[in-house]
């Protein structure tokens, strides 16, 4: 049984929308840079402890990949280090940048 849920993309902008979950984003430092949800943080193993020990673990986290598949074996593994509520965003950035292309942002 997993420790995350997984989070359809409507409910996830409803989120980022609202403030109140922290958007984490797994892809590669380029796609990132080429890309990203606004206020998301690019998470990766040189930040992945500073994170843990630095956010809320009652705080809602919603990860992000390319298409939603490899956020999940990272969001079982944030809410395997103690999280309560964490999230897989189905589609991921693909699904939100063809989908909501006025709501990303570039570096």
């Amino acid at each position: 049984m997993s420790n995350y849920q997984l989070m359809d993309l409507p409910i996830a902008v409803e989120h980022w929308q609202n403030g109140d979950a922290v958007f984490v984003d797994i892809r590669d430092p380029q796609s990132f840079a080429g890309g990203h949800i606004p206020g998301s943080q690019h998470l990766d193993n040189s930040n992945l402890a500073q994170f843990l020990s630095s956010v809320d673990k009652s705080q809602k986290v919603v990860v992000v990949c390319y298409h939603g598949i490899s956020s999940q074996g990272a969001a079982d593994y944030i809410a395997n280090q103690g999280f309560s509520d964490v999230h897989s965003m189905d589609g991921g950035y693909t699904a939100w940048s063809m989908t909501f292309p006025d709501k990303t942002e570039r570096e």
